[in-house]
């Protein structure tokens, strides 16, 4: 059977063993780029934005195959919407190359609620958005904490720091008016200067309205106060009420005023 070969001289079976290695390494060549598809390329399609419907059909058309990496939440777009992909659009990859996709979640992971109560409005709406959370309505009920937040609610109902909740979930505060629902008799003024009568309207929930200044004051802190309005009284001596968070109006002189003064402020 081996006659033809032992027949040969060593040359000629070198040489056909030359050719030989030559057609099967062509072989393997022209194989290996139909196997995989070698010099075959196209252009990634832009994918983001798009539905996952809408994606499977636009790579199974274009030949290529395709998996969901990763998911995350955005709530500004719908579920199961493309948010990212790789390799990005334009881009030229062989065919039948997997692209890559992070989709929005259908569900919103859950978050604890933060404890918002004492904090003002404004650093609440901060500490929601960090959470991935909404301000919801904002009503308000009397108390002298002008926009602070009293009470916390989700869906109508109190809900509690802790509780997990969806991220997105739109949280309802109820604020203070900053006027308390308690009126308080109206402070005597008359007599105090300015630094001892705005430490007691701070601890009454009282603020200085309309400040008159005399020429005869050189520092404010320290001036006096000779005229107020309201008064403790009215025409008829009766005693004046005011809530928590309205205002006194106060006219300063440099000297503090005399006894007549005191006894008749008007």
């Amino acid at each position: 059977m081996f006659d033809f070969v032992t027949k040969k001289s060593l040359g000629v079976n070198i040489l056909a063993g030359i050719a030989l290695s030559v057609i099967l390494f062509g072989v393997f060549l022209f194989s290996l780029g139909w196997l995989t598809d070698h010099g075959k390329a196209a252009a990634v399609p832009s994918l983001t934005g798009k539905s996952l419907e809408e994606v499977k059909r636009i790579l199974d058309s274009a030949d290529f195959e395709w998996e969901i990496q990763d998911s995350i939440y955005v709530d500004s777009i719908p579920p199961m919407q493309v948010v990212k992909q790789f390799p990005d659009a334009d881009e030229v990859v062989k065919a039948n190359r997997t692209i890559f996709l992070i989709v929005r979640s259908v569900e919103p992971p859950l978050v604890e609620m933060p404890n918002l109560i004492g904090y003002s409005f404004r650093n609440a709406e901060v500490v929601l958005r960090t959470m991935d959370l909404k301000v919801g309505d904002t009503l308000f009920r009397p108390d002298f904490a002008r926009n602070a937040v009293l009470e916390q609610r989700l869906n109508g109902q109190v809900i509690s720091p802790g509780t997990k909740i969806k991220k997105g979930s739109l949280i309802t505060l109820v604020l203070g008016d900053g006027i308390g629902d308690h009126p308080v008799p109206v402070p005597m003024l008359v007599g105090l200067n300015y630094e001892a009568a705005k430490a007691l309207l701070d601890s009454a929930g009282i603020g200085f309205g309309a400040i008159v200044l005399d020429p005869t004051v050189q520092d404010t802190l320290s001036a006096w106060i000779y005229r107020q309005s309201p008064t403790p009284t009215d025409e008829d001596s009766q005693p004046v009420s005011i809530r928590p968070g309205q205002l006194i109006d106060i006219w300063l002189q440099g000297s503090r005023p005399k006894i007549d003064t005191l006894r008749n402020p008007n």
